[in-house]
């Protein structure tokens, strides 16, 4: 730790600042600003002289690792690791190949729990400051929150992109920014993949969707830049992503290489506010997209590794000079055209500054590396990304603080008052599309008996479920006798018979569907039941234009995501303990003229006073 106090000091001295001071010149704010800058400057490129080659390359990669220790991972990820990446664990990973950073996945086993994600953090910390040049790692994970969340419960769990659009809150999301940082940062995650800047103007998009805040440019643009103040309060770095924007597509990224179509004017108008407004309001870092988009790059390169793209727009006409990362490298959707060996050096050339989670990394360590020995990359180049990752790392003050405690975990995970303002936030995304007859809200005295029937989608990450389970739970928990018949996003001829018959004497059924589609088993399923007689409740557990493909319900509930969280909300709004409040987002288009919405952006019914 000797190295890493001296660093310190090194990094925050203020000579110029003292000299102006002893002849009586006071400063002005920015003027001071801009001395301290100029100063962390001068100590991070003393680091970076101290460098080697290799050690430059290797703090370009954030890479994966197997393991929920960075010393003592059990066999099994012992055995990924020597497979995948020719290391055992995360220490060996950084002393081989000067990593500057690491992310977690719950399926490479490293979010168990949160005393466990600190303790991981430090034992990576630990590695990287015993290199010969010191230097503490940008741990970052995938925490949107909804669909895409790598740290669980007992960490505090907030509605997705889309349901947040719902709500509409710009503070809701400054909060939730502000208290899923506070969370990250004390178990050692300093840098977020969050939030999803596309605006999801593709019904039919298999990748974005519920993870993208709506389909108005504005409204988009509002939430992102206050969720990237709300984690960068809280000392993370948010990371808008997907540059230029995924939002109108029809294929998925990690398995081939979609195509935008929209004209640079459409771009300039649909796409580039959120991003804009990321960076008004000082977002760290930004992700590419692997995406082809010709009217902004002609060569149809995927725009990770696009110089016009990159460099031209998002370098030189946005002004964004913060750090720009890629989407994975192990995606398809970068892959399709060059080898593995190539892409890293192409994303470097065309403005890159971080390579994300290559499938080989010695393939793509050693591609960088003939790059340099060839002058086709100059060691100046890998400088200047080496700078702005640098500087990212000492503004979120991981060379002050690299280490987490116990108490701070304690202190700060999961705690009562985050919860609460999780749950108050959820109640005001779930949105009523549907109620013609007053059957909601749900009473004991009317609606007793309960069955819940529907799809049970794999729950995002720690959040428990399954869905039909977690609405069971809050029903009984409020006095309802409940039922649960579980019937998947396929359910065959027999389970939907099955189904038909369970709520022969029930007051009321409540079915969730999960991307239903147009007449598919989950559409069948809600017409069987509705012909039943019996009332029934339509909750969209996913996607809101499922409502589109179904008939026979009584009404019908948005929640955008599955998880407990805003499963439970919606519980409280179609009991009556809570009002609607959310407005549709996005619109929902009709099944038989998709250019007119059966319902427009910005609906959204509540209950009679």
């Amino acid at each position: 730790m000797q190295h890493h106090t001296s660093r310190r000091s090194l990094l925050t001295s203020t000579a110029a600042t003292a000299v102006l001071a002893a002849l009586g010149l006071p400063l002005p704010a920015h003027a001071l600003d801009a001395a301290d800058a100029a100063d962390r400057d001068h100590g991070l490129r003393a680091l970076i002289a101290r460098m080697s080659v290799e050690e430059k390359i290797g703090q370009l990669f954030v890479m994966r690792v197997y393991g929920h220790s960075a010393t003592a991972p059990d066999q099994a990820d012992i055995d990924a690791n020597l497979r995948e990446l020719g290391v055992r664990d995360a220490a060996e990973l950084i002393a081989r190949y000067h990593v500057g950073g690491i992310i977690y996945f719950s399926w490479a086993h490293n979010t168990r729990d949160p005393h466990q994600i600190a303790e991981l953090s430090n034992g990576i910390q630990a590695a990287g400051l015993a290199q010969r040049v010191p230097l503490p790692l940008l741990i970052a994970t995938d925490q949107e929150h909804g669909a895409v969340c790598r740290v669980g419960k007992p960490a505090t769990l907030f509605p997705g992109a889309m349901a947040m659009g719902a709500g509409g809150s710009a503070r809701d999301a400054r909060t939730l920014g502000r208290i899923s940082g506070a969370e990250l940062a004390a178990i050692g995650i300093r840098q977020d993949y969050s939030p999803d800047a596309d605006v999801n103007v593709n019904p039919a998009n298999p990748v974005i969707g519920v993870r993208s805040f709506g389909a108005d440019p504005a409204a988009v643009a509002r939430m992102v830049a206050a969720e990237v103040r709300g984690y960068q309060e809280s000392s993370v770095a948010a990371t808008a992503k997907h540059f230029p924007g995924h939002g109108d597509t029809t294929v998925d990224s990690h398995t081939g290489i979609p195509v935008i179509t929209h004209s640079r004017a459409e771009w300039e108008r649909l796409d580039a506010p959120p991003f804009r407004a990321a960076i008004a309001a000082g977002i760290d870092a930004i992700m590419t997209a692997h995406i082809q988009f010709p009217a902004l790059d002609p060569s149809n390169d995927p725009a990770t590794l696009s110089r016009p793209i990159l460099t031209g727009i998002l370098r030189e006409q946005l002004g964004f000079d913060g750090v720009v990362i890629t989407d994975s490298l192990g995606m398809q959707g970068v892959r399709d055209k060059y080898g593995d060996d190539r892409v890293p050096v192409l994303a470097l050339k065309a403005g890159v500054d971080q390579l994300l989670d290559p499938p080989k990394l010695d393939v793509a360590f050693n591609g960088v590396r003939a790059a340099v020995a060839s002058g086709e990359l100059s060691e100046a180049r890998l400088d200047a990304s080496l700078l702005r990752i640098l500087r990212l790392k000492e503004r979120r003050g991981l060379f002050a603080r690299p280490y987490v405690s116990v108490r701070g975990v304690d202190r700060t995970v999961g705690t009562r008052a985050h919860l609460r303002a999780a749950d108050e936030i959820a109640e005001r995304t779930t949105t009523l599309l549907a109620n013609p007859r007053g059957l909601l809200p749900l009473s004991r005295r009317a609606h007793r008996r309960l069955l819940i029937v529907g799809a049970d989608p794999a729950s995002p990450s720690g959040t428990t479920g399954p869905p039909t389970s977690v609405l069971a739970s809050a029903l009984t928990e409020l006095g309802f006798h409940t039922t649960v018949l579980p019937t998947g996003t396929l359910p065959s001829a027999a389970q939907i018979e099955a189904a038909v018959a369970a709520a022969v004497g029930r007051d009321a059924v409540i079915v969730g569907t999960y991307n239903a589609g147009a007449g598919g088993a989950q559409s069948r399923l809600v017409a069987a039941l509705g012909a039943s007689g019996v009332p029934v409740v339509h909750l969209a557990l996913r996607n809101p234009y499922d409502v589109a493909y179904l008939s026979g319900y009584g009404a019908s509930l948005a929640t955008y995501s599955w998880t407990d969280v805003e499963l439970r909300a919606a519980v409280r709004v179609l009991t009556g303990r809570a009002r609607p409040q959310g407005h549709l987002p996005v619109a929902v288009p009709r099944p038989d003229d998709p250019a007119s919405p059966l319902y427009p952006v910005g609906y959204g019914l509540t209950y009679e006073p």
